[in-house]
C-alpha cells in the first residue's frame, strides 16, 4: 500500500482530493477501504498512529517466553504509569506495542471508564477476541419489542447476505448448528471440542434442550480458500499467540487482509500519523467536502478532500470527531440538530464468570493451544421475556488440564517439583459472559469545555455506568452457570464478580446511532446522517442497541452494506 510522508505541502485542493476518505484503519475501516477501492474509488485511509505492515511489525509474533526481559509481564513502574491500559485482556510484554499509553492519550472520567485503545495501522484488529457470532433478528427487533430503547431501521435480512459475503473473505470457522438465536454462516471447519467440553455440551443437551453449547465462530482460517492464499494467509497453527500478530495471517485483521487486498487495487493510499481534527462541511453546497488533519508529529494542519467520508475512528473517537465538527449550519456537531450525539452509549457486561474443576478425564489431553472458545448462544428474553430484566447474554465457555501435578508438594524447586511439571494436572471449566445493556441517554460522552490534547482537540468526557438491568443479569448468569456446572459433574464450583468498570469489555458502542427519524437518531438504515448524507459511519458508534453477540462481525457486514450503496448513490449522481 502507498504510504505518504508524515508531512505533506500542500500545493492546491486538487493533490489532496479523492474519491473517498475513511477515518481509522480498523475492522470497519479497513473494510471501507476494501470495498471502496473494489469499486474503483481512490480512497485514502487515515490513522492517527504509526504504520503497521503485515509481518514485517510483528516484532514478538515468534519469541519465546524466556526471550523476554520479564518473561511476559510488565514492570512495576510501567504499571504505576499506565494504570489504564495494562487491565487490557492479552496485554502484557509481547503485546504492549500495540496499544497507547496513558499518560500519551488522556480522557476524563466522569465516572469509572476503561477506554481501551490501540493506534497504529490496523487499530485494535490486531487485538481484537475474534468471536463472530451473527445477530439474529431477536436482536434487531428486542429493545421495540419490550421497550427498552429505539427500534433499529434494519433486521437481518437486511444483513444477513453481506454478513456472508465479509465472512467468506475473512475466514470464519464454526459449524452450521440451526441455532434461531444465532443464524448459520459461511464457515470453515471448526476446531474441535476438547472431551471435557464435549461433556458439557451432551450435559447441556440434555438437562437443559433450549440451550446450545456449539463451536467457536472464530476469524481463524482452519482451511484456506483460493482467496486466502492470494493474500499469502494459510492455515491457523494453534500456538494461540494471535494477539501478537500472526505471522501466519490466519486470523483477520485489517493489515493480513482488507488493506493489503485494498492496496491491490492500486486505489489506495494510507496516511499514519494522520491525527483527525474534524470534517469539514461546505455551506453553500450543504454536504460535508473533506477532513481536517492534524500531522501527529509535527502537528501541521492539512485539508483533505472527497465525494464522501467514512467515520471509522472506533466508537468514541468517532463521537469526538462528529462533536468536534462544528459549523454555522452544525454548531453542536456535523448532524447533530437533535443534540442526541455523544448519547446512549453502551457496552457489554463482562463482570461474571464462574470457574470449578471436574473430575475423570485424566487420560486425555488435547491438540495445541486452541485460539477458540466453545459458545452457549443466548437463551433468555428471545420469543418473550422471561426474566426480571432485558436483554440476553452470550456464554463463552472452555476447559483445559492445569500445569503440573504439583499436589503435596511444598518446595517450588527440585528435581521432584520438575518432574511432578511434566505431569498434567486436573480439569478446570470456566463460563463467563458477554451480556447486553441498555443505551440510556444518561451514559453519554462529549467534549470537554476546558481541557485539550496535544494536538488542540477538547479531550473527551466519558460518563457512562452500570444500571440495575445489569445486576440481575450478572445474578442469573451466575445462578444458570453454576445449575448447569453442577449438572456436568463439576466440584469446588467458584462464582466471581469483577466489578470492572465500564470499558474494560472493548465493546463499547452508540452515540451516533441508526433509527428511522431524525428526531431520535443521527444515521439512516445505510449508515449515513440524516442531515449530511455523504457521512458515513460504520463502527461501533452507529449500534442503536449492543445486542449480546460479539459486535465487530456486524461493523464489518455494515460497512460492506453501506459502501455499496454509496457507491450506488455517487453512480446517480446523489452523492
Amino acid at each position: 500500500m502507498a504510504v505518504q510522508a508524515a508531512n505533506i505541502n500542500t500545493k492546491g485542493v486538487a493533490q489532496n482530493t479523492y474519491d473517498a476518505i475513511v477515518i481509522g484503519s480498523g475492522i470497519s475501516g479497513g473494510w471501507a477501504a476494501k470495498e471502496l477501492c473494489d469499486k474503483g474509488l481512490k480512497t485514502l485511509v487515515l490513522e492517527r498512529g504509526r504504520n503497521v505492515e503485515h509481518n514485517k511489525d510483528y516484532p514478538t509474533a515468534t519469541k519465546d517466553l524466556w526471550e523476554f526481559p520479564h518473561r511476559g509481564n510488565m514492570t512495576r513502574q510501567f504499571l504505576k504509569d499506565n494504570p489504564l491500559i495494562s487491565k487490557a485482556a492479552g496485554y502484557g510484554e509481547d503485546t504492549a506495542h500495540f496499544f497507547i499509553k496513558d499518560k500519551d492519550h488522556p480522557y476524563v472520567q466522569e465516572k469509572p471508564f476503561d477506554w481501551i485503545r490501540g493506534y497504529q495501522v490496523g487499530g485494535k484488529s490486531l487485538t481484537w477476541g475474534r468471536a463472530c457470532q451473527r445477530w439474529s433478528n431477536f436482536e434487531f427487533t428486542a429493545p421495540s419489542r419490550y421497550g427498552y430503547g429505539l427500534d433499529w431501521p434494519i433486521r437481518y435480512e437486511d444483513v444477513a447476505t453481506w454478513y456472508s459475503h465479509v465472512e467468506k473473505f475473512a475466514g470464519v470457522c464454526g459449524n452450521k448448528d440451526g441455532i434461531e438465536a444465532m443464524p448459520d454462516g459461511e464457515f470453515l471447519p471448526p476446531f474441535d471440542l476438547n472431551c471435557v467440553e464435549a461433556h458439557v455440551q451432551k450435559t447441556i443437551k440434555n438437562y437443559f434442550p433450549d440451550r446450545h453449547l456449539v463451536q467457536a465462530r472464530w476469524a481463524h482460517i482452519t482451511k484456506p480458500t483460493e482467496t486466502h492464499l492470494k493474500l499469502g494467509r494459510g492455515k491457523c497453527q494453534a500456538r494461540n499467540l494471535c494477539m501478537r500478530g500472526c505471522p501466519y495471517g490466519a486470523y483477520f485483521s485489517s493489515v493480513s487482509a482488507t488493506l493489503p487486498w485494498a492496496a491491490r487495487t492500486g486505489n489506495l493510499t494510507v496516511r499514519p500519523f494522520s491525527v483527525v481534527h474534524s470534517v469539514l462541511y461546505d455551506e453553500q453546497k450543504s454536504k460535508a467536502i473533506g477532513v481536517r488533519v492534524i500531522d501527529a508529529q509535527t502537528k501541521a494542519t492539512t485539508d483533505y478532500f472527497a465525494r464522501i467520508i467514512f467515520v471509522n475512528a472506533s466508537a468514541l473517537n468517532s463521537n469526538l470527531i462528529l462533536l468536534n465538527s462544528t459549523s454555522k449550519r452544525f454548531p453542536n456537531g456535523l448532524g447533530n440538530d437533535n443534540g442526541l450525539m455523544g448519547k446512549f452509549v453502551a457496552f457489554h457486561n463482562y463482570r461474571a464468570n464462574v470457574h470449578a474443576e471436574i473430575p475423570g478425564f485424566e487420560d486425555k489431553y488435547y491438540f495445541g493451544r486452541n485460539p477458540t472458545e466453545p459458545i452457549i448462544a443466548n437463551y433468555r428474553n428471545l420469543h418473550k421475556q422471561d426474566t426480571d430484566y432485558v436483554g440476553g447474554f452470550t456464554t463463552f465457555m472452555g476447559a483445559h488440564r492445569t500445569r503440573g501435578n504439583t499436589v503435596g508438594l511444598t518446595d517450588e524447586i527440585g528435581a521432584d517439583y520438575k518432574e511432578a511439571l511434566s505431569i498434567p494436572g486436573g480439569w478446570r471449566v470456566y463460563m463467563y459472559m458477554q451480556g447486553e445493556t441498555i443505551p440510556k441517554e444518561s451514559n453519554h460522552v462529549r467534549l470537554s469545555k476546558t481541557e485539550k490534547d496535544q494536538w488542540g482537540i477538547p479531550l473527551l468526557v466519558t460518563s457512562v455506568a452500570y444500571d440495575d438491568n445489569d445486576e440481575k443479569m450478572i445474578k442469573d448468569f451466575l445462578a444458570q452457570s453454576t445449575a448447569m456446572m453442577e449438572k456436568a459433574g463439576c466440584i469446588n464450583i467458584q462464582q466471581h464478580d469483577s466489578k470492572q468498570a465500564p470499558g474494560l469489555d472493548i465493546h463499547e458502542m452508540g452515540g451516533i446511532r441508526m433509527g428511522h427519524d431524525p428526531k431520535t437518531s443521527l444515521l439512516n438504515k445505510h449508515n449515513q446522517l440524516h442531515h449530511c448524507q455523504n457521512v458515513f459511519v460504520t463502527d461501533g458508534a452507529c449500534m442503536t442497541s449492543t445486542g449480546n453477540q460479539s459486535p465487530s462481525i456486524l461493523y464489518m457486514a455494515l460497512t460492506a452494506r453501506a459502501v455499496n450503496h454509496a457507491a450506488e448513490e455517487m453512480k446517480k449522481g446523489n452523492l
